[in-house]
C-alpha cells in the first residue's frame, strides 16, 4: 500500500514545529546564565521573553493571512530563516535592548508564523480523516522539542556556555530549511491528490485573503459568546504553560536549591507525558464533546497548580514527580479540543484564522504571566502568588468552558 503524501507533509510539518518549539522550550535554561553574565534582573529577562510571546501570538493571525496570500510554504521558509538568524545573533549581543530585539521581535515573528495556526491549516487541507489526532500530534511538537532540546541544551550551557546552547537551536532550524523546501506542498491539489480520507466537503465560505477580510472575520466572530469563551480560556492556557511553567519553572526550582540540569530534566519528563497526553487528547477530541474535555483539562490543571508551592525542593521527591507527570499529561491537551471548537463554531475555511486570534489571546496570556511572575519573584522573593493566581484562573476557565457544550455559533460578517 502506497504511503499517502499527506503523511510526508505531516512529518515535515512536525519537524518544523519542533524548530519553533526548540527556542521556546529552552529559554528558561538561559535566564540564569544571562543574568549572571550581564547583571540583568529576573524582571528584565522576563520582559524580553514576554515581548517574544506577545509578538509570537499577535503574528499568528497575520501569518494566516500571509499563508493564504503568498502560500504556506513561502511563509514557513521565511519563518525558519528568521528563527535561525535571530537566535544565532544573540551570541554576539551585549546590551539588553539587543535581547529584546532578537528574542522579542525577530524570533517572535518567526515562531509566530510557525504557531499552531500553521499546524491547523495543514491538518485542515491535508486530512479529512483523523483530523483531531493529527492536530494532537502537531500540538505535541512542543513537547518533543522540550524533550529533545532541554536536557541537551542544559548540558551544553553547563559545560560550554550559553552561546553554544543557542547555536544548537540555530543550526537545527538552518538544517531543516532544505528538507522542508523539498518535501512540503501547500495543498493536495498541488500534487494531484485529494486529502487523506477523501475529498473535503465544499464550503460556501472562503478563507479571508486580506488583512481587511481578516479583521472583518474577527469582528463577526467577536459578536459571539463562543469566541470570547475560547479566547478567554486559551488566555489562561497560555498563562499557565508558556508564560509560567515554561518560563519560570527552572528558575523557581533553582530558588529551592535544585540544580539547573535536574530541573531541565524534569521539564523534559513533562515533555514526554505532554506528548502522550496531547496525542491522546486528539484521539478523545474525535470521539467526545470538546467542551467537556476542556472542563476536565482546566479543572485538573488548576488543582495541580495549587500544589506547586508545596512540592518544590532541592530533590525530586514523589510529590514533585507526581506533579511533573500529571501536569505533563495536561500541558497542551487543550489544543485539539480548542481547534475543534473553532471548526464547530466558525466553519472549516475560516476556523484557522479565528483560531489564530484565539491563539493570539493564548500568547498574550503567556506574555503577561512571564512578566507578572518575574515581578512577583523580584518583589516578594518567591513565586507563591504566581502559582496560586494561575490555579484560580484555571478553575475559572473550567467553569467558562462548560458554557460551550453542544452549542454552535451563528456567525455573520
Amino acid at each position: 500500500m502506497r504511503l499517502h503524501r499527506a503523511w510526508l507533509v505531516a512529518g515535515v510539518t512536525f519537524l518544523t514545529l519542533i524548530a519553533a518549539a526548540a527556542f521556546r522550550s529552552t529559554t528558561s535554561v538561559l535566564f540564569l546564565p544571562l543574568e549572571w553574565e550581564f547583571g540583568w534582573t529576573r524582571a528584565q529577562t522576563s520582559g524580553a521573553l514576554s515581548l517574544n510571546l506577545l509578538i509570537y501570538g499577535l503574528s499568528a493571525p497575520m501569518a494566516a493571512i500571509l499563508m493564504v496570500k503568498f502560500g504556506t510554504k513561502r511563509v514557513a521558509l521565511w519563518a525558519l530563516t528568521s528563527i535561525s538568524a535571530g537566535t544565532a545573533m544573540t551570541m554576539w549581543m551585549g546590551q539588553l535592548w539587543q535581547l529584546y530585539l532578537l528574542w522579542g521581535v525577530l524570533v517572535g515573528v518567526g515562531t509566530g508564523c510557525l504557531a499552531l495556526v500553521f499546524a491547523a491549516s495543514v491538518a485542515n487541507r491535508w486530512f479529512t480523516k483523523h483530523r483531531g489526532l493529527i492536530t494532537g500530534i502537531f500540538s505535541a511538537a512542543y513537547a518533543t522539542g522540550q524533550l529533545i532540546f532541554l536536557p541537551w541544551i542544559s548540558a551544553v550551557v553547563e559545560h560550554a556556555g550559553w552561546r553554544w546552547g543557542v547555536a544548537v537551536v540555530a543550526l537545527f532550524a538552518v538544517a531543516l530549511i532544505p528538507i522542508f523546501a523539498f518535501v512540503f506542498k501547500d495543498k493536495p491539489a498541488d500534487v494531484g491528490l485529494q486529502p487523506f480520507g477523501g475529498e473535503t466537503v465544499a464550503s460556501n465560505v472562503a478563507a479571508p485573503s486580506t488583512f481587511k477580510a481578516s479583521f472583518a472575520a474577527l469582528g463577526a466572530a467577536a459578536r459571539t459568546k463562543a469566541f470570547w469563551i475560547l479566547a478567554g480560556t486559551f488566555f489562561v492556557c497560555g498563562w499557565t504553560t508558556n508564560g509560567l511553567i515554561g518560563a519560570h519553572f527552572i528558575p523557581a526550582t533553582h530558588d529551592h536549591g535544585m540544580p539547573t540540569t535536574l530541573a531541565a530534566g524534569l521539564l523534559a519528563v513533562v515533555g514526554i507525558f505532554d506528548f502522550i497526553g496531547t496525542i491522546a487528547s486528539g484521539w478523545l477530541t474525535d470521539r467526545f464533546d470538546s467542551a467537556w474535555l476542556l472542563v476536565f483539562y482546566y479543572g485538573l490543571r488548576g488543582l495541580a497548580l495549587f500544589t506547586v508551592p508545596f512540592v518544590l525542593g532541592p530533590t525530586v521527591a514523589p510529590p514533585m514527580l507526581f506533579f511533573v507527570v500529571f501536569y505533563g499529561l495536561d500541558w497542551i491537551a487543550t489544543v485539539p479540543p480548542t481547534v475543534e471548537l473553532c471548526r464547530r463554531h466558525f466553519g472549516l475555511e475560516v476556523s484557522p484564522l479565528i483560531y489564530g486570534w484565539v491563539f493570539a489571546s493564548h500568547m498574550i496570556g503567556a506574555a503577561i504571566a512571564a512578566w507578572f511572575a518575574g515581578i512577583i519573584r523580584d518583589t516578594q522573593g518567591d513565586y507563591f502568588i504566581a502559582w496560586i493566581t494561575a490555579a484560580v484562573l484555571c478553575l475559572a476557565a473550567a467553569v467558562a468552558s462548560s458554557a460551550l457544550r453542544g452549542q454552535r455559533a451563528k456567525v455573520s460578517a
